[in-house]
C-alpha cells in the first residue's frame, strides 16, 4: 500500500482521492512514444510499448574515445568561457564535495578551494555547476549541493544554490570567494534521494532555472506550499520574476514555481527556437522528455507512464490530460542524468547530431541522442553503448564530452571516425 505523507498534501487534493488515483491498477495504456530499447529493468515485462515517434537510423555517426581525466563519483561538468587556441578548460564537481578546473589538453586537474561543505550521502553532496551569463566581466559561478539541517531540521537534508565568484583562475589556487545563497529547498527532509538541484540559465542569461525534486515522497510534488517537485525560476540574485505563473498564489513560496508536478529531473536544456525541455526519471518504467511550458503540471504521482516499484501500477497520461505528457517515454528506463543540446562551432565534429540533444545515462549505459522537430514531437535518434554509467555530457563549441559515473570515472572526449 502506498504510503501518504498528510503533511504535505495542498488544498485542493485530499488523501482519498490521492490514495485512490495511486492504487488504479487498470488505468489504459499509454499512447505517447515508449522507446523500448535496452535491458534495463527486463523483469518489466508486462510493459506495454509502442515505437510510434522512435526513429533509430542505421547510419548514425561513430566515434572513438580518448581519456581526458579521472574522476571518483564526480557529478556534474560546464565548460569556462574559451579564447583563441587556448586549451578547452571545464569545471567538474565530484558528489563528496570537491570541485576541479580540467585542462581538456593536458588532464591537468585543479582543485579550487572554498567550497562551501556538503552532506554526502546517497544521491547527495556536491551538485551542479554552471557559469554566471557575465563571468567574462565577474567570474561569478553558480553551485548546487545537499545541505544537512540543524536544530529542529537535525538529521534531515535539502538542496541548496549559491554565487560564487572564482578567483585564481589561471592560478595554481584558485578558490571560491564572496559566497551568496540563491535558493533552497523547503522543507528539508529526511531521506538522501532526489534532490534533483540542477541549475540553467535562460538564454538570455535573465534567468536561472532550478530542477526541485521530490525527495521521494510523492506528494509534494503536487503541493503549492512547498518547492519540492517543481522547477523553479528565478532572477540572477535569487529574487522572484515578477511574471512568474503563479505569482498571484496566497502562498508565497509557489511564486518561484514555473511548473510543477515533477519527480526527478537531472537534465535541462533551450534548444534552438528558446524551448526549455527537461527530462525527468520515472519510477519502474517511464523516464520522460518533456517541452516545459508556463506554469503546467507534469501529473507526478497522479499520472506516470511507468509503476510503483511495489508493482502498483499508476494511471498512464492519457488518462487524465489534464495534465502535460511527454513527448518521449522510455520502458524499461534509460536513467537519463544530464543533457546538452548539440551546436556546431569552431568545430563540428558530429554534423549529424546539429540541434538535437544529447542524454546520459545511467542503468542504460549510453548516450542517447534526441531530435525535436518544428511541431515539437520528439524521437530518439540514436543510442551509443558506452559500456559504462555515464553521469554527463556536454556538448560545446562542436565539441563532446562524457563523464563516467562512481569510482575512477573517466572524463572522455568524443572524437569522430
Amino acid at each position: 500500500m502506498a504510503i501518504i505523507n498528510e503533511k504535505y498534501l495542498s488544498a485542493p487534493l485530499t488523501l482519498p482521492i490521492i490514495l485512490v488515483t495511486l492504487l488504479m491498477s487498470t488505468s489504459a495504456c499509454s499512447n505517447q512514444s515508449v522507446v523500448n530499447t535496452n535491458e534495463d529493468l527486463a523483469e518489466y515485462k508486462d510493459a506495454k510499448t509502442s515505437d510510434a515517434h522512435s526513429s533509430m537510423s542505421a547510419d548514425k555517426p561513430e566515434f572513438s574515445t580518448e581519456i581526458i581525466a579521472t574522476f571518483d563519483e564526480p557529478w556534474a561538468m560546464t565548460a569556462l568561457p574559451k579564447a583563441d587556441n587556448s586549451p578547452q578548460k571545464i569545471l567538474v564537481t565530484q558528489k563528496t564535495g570537491e570541485l576541479f578546473i580540467v585542462d581538456t589538453t593536458t588532464g591537468a586537474k585543479t582543485a579550487v578551494t572554498g567550497v562551501p561543505a556538503v552532506a554526502y550521502g546517497g544521491q547527495g553532496g556536491l551538485g551542479d555547476v554552471i557559469i554566471a551569463p557575465d563571468f567574462a566581466s565577474t567570474n561569478n559561478i553558480y553551485v548546487s549541493y545537499v545541505e544537512a539541517g540543524e536544530g529542529a531540521d537535525s538529521g534531515k537534508f535539502g538542496a541548496k544554490v549559491i554565487k560564487a565568484t572564482l578567483i585564481g583562475l589561471d592560478t595554481s589556487t584558485p578558490s571560491l570567494q564572496a559566497i551568496m545563497p540563491i535558493w533552497e529547498q523547503s522543507p528539508k527532509v529526511k531521506g538522501q534521494g532526489h534532490y534533483s538541484h540542477r541549475l540553467l540559465f535562460s538564454p538570455d542569461g535573465q534567468y536561472l532555472y532550478v530542477s526541485s525534486g521530490e525527495r521521494q515522497e510523492k506528494t509534494p510534488a503536487q503541493d503549492m506550499s512547498v518547492n519540492l517537485g517543481k522547477i523553479i525560476r528565478l532572477n540572477a540574485d535569487g529574487s522572484i520574476p515578477a511574471d512568474n505563473p503563479f505569482s498571484n498564489d496566497t502562498n508565497d513560496i509557489a511564486k518561484q514555481f514555473w511548473t510543477i508536478g515533477h519527480r526527478n529531473i537531472l537534465g535541462m536544456a533551450f534548444d534552438d527556437s528558446g524551448q526549455l525541455w527537461a527530462h525527468e526519471m520515472g519510477p519502474r518504467g517511464g523516464d520522460e522528455f518533456n517541452l516545459i511550458k508556463k506554469g503546467k503540471n507534469y501529473g507526478w504521482p497522479l499520472v506516470s507512464n511507468g509503476r510503483n516499484y511495489s508493482g502498483v501500477d499508476i494511471p498512464d497520461h492519457d488518462t487524465q490530460p489534464e495534465f502535460e505528457a511527454p513527448e518521449i517515454t522510455w520502458t524499461p528506463v534509460i536513467s537519463p542524468s544530464s543533457m546538452s543540446v548539440y551546436s556546431a562551432g569552431t568545430v563540428d565534429d558530429f554534423p549529424e547530431w546539429q540541434g538535437n540533444m544529447l542524454i546520459s545515462g545511467l542503468s542504460s549505459k549510453a548516450l542517447i541522442v534526441v531530435g525535436i522537430s518544428e511541431d515539437n514531437t520528439a524521437a530518439e535518434h540514436y543510442r551509443y553503448d558506452m559500456d559504462e554509467r555515464i553521469r554527463s555530457v556536454l556538448a560545446v563549441d562542436g565539441q563532446v564530452w562524457t563523464l563516467e559515473d562512481g569510482n575512477d570515472a573517466q572524463l572522455l572526449r568524443l572524437l569522430p571516425k
